[in-house]
């Protein structure tokens, strides 16, 4: 695979980070965007497009000052009935989403980014659906306590303490990690 040696994240995920550094491939370069994340309404109805759409917004904030390297930026939305579950805002919303997952499948869109320089940028969204096992109230207070769904979409992280609750992942896992690297993979070979 020809690549350059070193590619910029537009993204302050150190699971993103993980994920870029464990192929080493190149240097990775954390290069957090500052965009306002909010959306309107006829987006919030489209996860998928949703979740491009910010992932664009990130990858142009950072390549607008680093024009003439590689940039990668990606955005994760869970939805479960329809519903978008972002951060939680505090434990008991934490709490309420893994309720919400608990024995349901639900999907994990990534919106992917990535800024080429001298070439078109490429953008798109990947989805992975994920089925919870039935969780008990035990379960649920207990990783709620661990504070690892606080700084999560969806409030669990699949990498760490929250794969003790994914029964099936149908899909490219790393979308639900954040990071889609096979779209990322095939994208690279293009550079």
């Amino acid at each position: 695979m020809k690549l350059r040696n070193k590619i910029v994240l537009a993204s302050r995920s150190p699971r993103r980070a993980m994920l870029l550094r464990q192929l080493d491939l190149f240097d990775v370069e954390i290069l957090p965007s500052g965009v306002d994340e909010s959306l309107d309404h006829t987006l919030l109805r489209d996860p998928p497009r949703a979740a491009a759409a910010l992932a664009r917004r990130k990858g142009q904030d950072v390549a607008a000052r680093r024009p003439r390297d590689l940039v990668v930026a990606a955005d994760t939305m869970v939805v479960c009935g329809g519903e978008i579950f972002n951060k939680p805002r505090d434990n008991a919303e934490a709490a309420a989403m893994l309720s919400a997952l608990s024995g349901r499948t639900h999907a994990v869109y990534t919106g992917l980014y990535l800024h080429r320089p001298e070439r078109p940028p490429l953008e798109c969204a990947e989805c992975t659906l994920v089925t919870f096992r039935t969780l008990t109230q035990e379960e649920i207070d207990w990783y709620v306590a661990t504070g690892e769904p606080a700084d999560k979409a969806g409030a669990y992280g699949a990498q760490e303490k929250g794969a003790l609750f994914i029964e099936r992942v149908e899909g490219d896992y790393t979308t639900v990690v954040g990071l889609p690297l096979c779209r990322l993979g095939i994208w690279l070979r293009q550079c």
